[in-house]
């Protein structure tokens, strides 16, 4: 593998569908705006923060990241985190990115809903307006907490329908399967919300059955153990349901090993409709480029499958089928203006 799968990715334009705007704090911001706001950290430096960033499973990264969560408190603090993801994915050419927010993870400590979404919201629009990046909004339930919890949250986004497209589903997988919100997503799809959930990253092919059946969901987050099931896999191709999978992601939190073990390929070859996401990217050791990057390499991956995969983003996305279009079609002739792989 050479340099030039490097300048392709880099240069090819992409979608991202599967980020949590929160798992984009950088320890540098978390620390500038821990200071600003005069909020302890546990921990006492950069360094220090970044060493804790060994984790052994979702449950000890999820830890840390409500953590960090803990220091955003203004509506600058929400603006600021947002802008910086922002400003990142403009230089990996990532001209569309789907955004989950966690509303839970700030109303449960006294935060109102209005300042999160407003200081997401204000960057995401300055992003469109200066930086040419389109968006949209997905409102994340926190799986641990109640359906009361999940209620509740549902009613205080009913003012900002026009921002909030669609809601979704996440934080601690196993033990919290997606029939438990049943109720919430009906009700969700009554207010006209769409519908995505996380699902088999560490639960079960099962649980990818229940957020199709009971949640209708439009897409599915992550989704690797979808192929534990033959059956699964058929109604995934014959529907062309999504997968958002997260390749840095997988391999940080030991759902996989080692990158080559990573299903994406295998994927594609059953015409599975599968995207490359960064998840928590301050987390995991890579934005989108990094992802792309990381298994081309270890899958030997080629310039024609990786532009099925910036394809696929689009495909995968809630764009109308007219700008999805547009961008594919950019797609198609960037990759016939580059030459052949060496």
């Amino acid at each position: 593998m050479n340099s030039s799968i490097e300048q392709f990715i880099s240069g090819i334009p992409k979608a991202e569908l599967h980020l949590h705007i929160e798992g984009t704090f950088e320890p540098e911001l978390m620390f500038e705006i821990a200071k600003r706001n005069n909020k302890e950290l546990k921990y006492s430096s950069v360094q220090e923060l970044q060493q804790a960033y060994n984790f052994n499973n979702l449950q000890e990264f999820l830890d840390i990241y409500y953590e960090g969560a803990n220091v955003l408190i203004t509506e600058q603090d929400f603006y600021d985190l947002t802008w910086a993801y922002l400003e990142q994915i403009h230089r990996q050419n990532v001209v569309h990115t789907e955004i989950f927010f966690d509303p839970q993870t700030h109303t449960d400590r006294g935060i109102s809903f209005d300042t999160v979404i407003k200081g997401i919201h204000a960057a995401l629009e300055d992003g469109k307006n200066k930086l040419g990046i389109s968006y949209r909004l997905i409102m994340s339930f926190l799986r641990h907490l109640d359906e009361a919890s999940a209620f509740k949250t549902l009613e205080q986004a009913l003012p900002y329908k026009e921002w909030i497209v669609a809601v979704g589903l996440d934080s601690s997988e196993v033990g919290n399967p997606p029939s438990k919100f049943e109720r919430v997503f009906a009700k969700a799809r009554e207010e006209g919300f769409l519908t995505v959930a996380h699902a088999g990253e560490e639960g079960p092919a099962d649980y990818i059955w229940e957020a199709i059946d009971l949640l209708d969901i439009t897409r599915i987050d992550h989704g690797n153990r979808c192929l534990d099931d033959p059956k699964l896999v058929q109604k995934l191709v014959e529907q062309q349901i999504p997968l958002t999978l997260c390749p840095l992601s997988n391999l940080e939190l030991c759902v996989i090993n080692d990158l080559k073990e990573h299903p994406v390929v295998e994927m594609m070859e059953k015409n599975l409709l599968v995207t490359v996401n960064s998840d928590d990217p301050a987390y995991f050791g890579g934005y989108m480029n990094e992802n792309y990057l990381g298994i081309a390499r270890a899958l030997n991956m080629s310039k024609k499958q990786i532009t099925q995969l910036a394809k696929n983003s689009f495909t995968a996305s809630l764009l109308s089928d007219q700008e999805k279009t547009k961008h594919i079609e950019k797609i198609e002739a960037y990759y016939n203006s580059q030459p052949e792989m060496a």
